[in-house]
């Protein structure tokens, strides 16, 4: 068996931990026994090398010792790996590319074993900042021009009023953790295809405090929070758009025992307006113009975001020409500066004329007009 693990392995001395285990997994999907082609020997030395190097502690005990390091090698012969083989274990149920199902080397849920087989994340749960809440809000379009308060109900955990966030009854002491002793840890040991292994993990009652209320909130059950509705009021900016999304830091949910809160994420839509269009600031709308008015001159009524105005205009106004309404668009989104009312204009043709219309307009096309 070769002594170097880094070279079992096929990474340097200085290889991350996530280098070792894409290394470890892909030796070992190679040389699996029950795989063809696969080799016992060679992977029971691939995973006395995992063993050592996926660990902290064992890994800087070989970096300093090297081969007289007795750690990496105190499971040979013995359970683990070493002494009883693979006699005892049956890899019908695993897909090792090709056979078989149930499981495949490589993925998700084999990460997951193996991160728990040989120390990896711990998946005791652990104190931690609030959940985020998301919530989704509807404006018309004239309170997105203008801005616009609007209260919000959420149903989300707060900090518990009781034990103010503690989990222990109040004027209550505290007591050694029974299920960790104090420790703040706890140590399992699983069996899997590959023999026994022991684990550390976070304690599950404490939580790596070592210690427990005597008496449990009665309110939150010691968890510090309790689920309630709150209400509260935002401001949406002026010129905001449609699916923006706001964010209120700290409104989320309260933390576990004092850890920070969520955050609460504010999806903003817009309702549509009957007439107006937004483009980045400005606002567009569409005006049928006479062909009189457009041929002479005149004025038309135009509906803005503020009101109706009346909109002069020129003689000789072609179809699609665009006049501007300066101030009439949406404000930036910082106050600075506002977009205008863009106005297309559409000359309306006539589809039945009188007798009298019809002789007027033969004398000017007579006359090139």
């Amino acid at each position: 068996m070769a002594s170097n693990y880094y070279d079992i392995l096929g990474v340097s001395k200085g290889a991350t931990d996530d280098e070792i285990k894409k290394a470890y997994r892909k030796l070992a999907h190679k040389y699996h026994p029950d795989k063809s082609g696969g080799d016992e020997a060679k992977f029971k030395e691939i995973n006395q090398a995992y063993q050592v190097l996926s660990d902290k502690s064992k890994r800087q005990q070989y970096d300093q010792f090297g081969q007289t390091f007795e750690g990496g090698r105190s499971g040979a012969g013995q359970g683990g790996f070493g002494g009883q083989g693979f006699g005892g274990f049956d890899f019908s149920g695993f897909d090792f590319g090709g056979q078989g199902g149930g499981f495949e080397f490589g993925g998700e849920g084999f990460d997951d074993i193996f991160s728990n087989i040989f120390g990896g994340s711990s998946r005791g749960r652990r104190r931690g900042r609030g959940a985020d809440v998301q919530v989704d809000v509807e404006i018309s379009f004239e309170e997105m021009v203008r801005g616009v308060e609007k209260e919000m109900k959420l149903y989300k955990r707060a900090v518990c009023d009781r034990c103010h966030g503690k989990g222990g009854e109040p004027n209550v002491g505290m007591k050694t953790c029974p299920t960790c002793k104090g420790a703040g840890r706890v140590e399992t040991v699983r069996r899997s295809i590959f023999g026994s292994f022991s684990q550390v993990t976070e304690c599950p009652e404490c939580h790596g405090d070592g210690k427990i209320f005597e008496r449990k909130c009665s309110k939150c059950g010691g968890d510090g929070r309790v689920k309630e509705e709150q209400r509260i009021k935002v401001g949406i900016p002026a010129g905001i758009a449609d699916g923006q999304t706001m964010t209120m830091e700290g409104y989320g949910e309260a933390g576990e025992k004092g850890a920070p809160a969520g955050d609460l994420y504010i999806n903003v839509h817009v309702q549509p307006h009957k007439k107006l269009k937004r483009k980045g600031n400005d606002l567009i709308s569409t005006e049928f113009v006479p062909f009189s008015v457009a041929t002479l001159g005149g004025k038309i009524e135009i509906e803005t975001i503020s009101g109706n105005l009346i909109l002069k205009i020129p003689a000789g106004t072609q179809s699609g020409e665009v006049f501007r309404v300066k101030g009439e668009g949406v404000p930036e989104l910082n106050g600075r500066g506002v977009g205008n009312h863009l106005v297309t204009v559409v000359v309306k043709v006539p589809k039945s004329l009188s007798r009298e219309q019809k002789n007027l307009l033969e004398k000017l096309k007579d006359q090139g007009i």
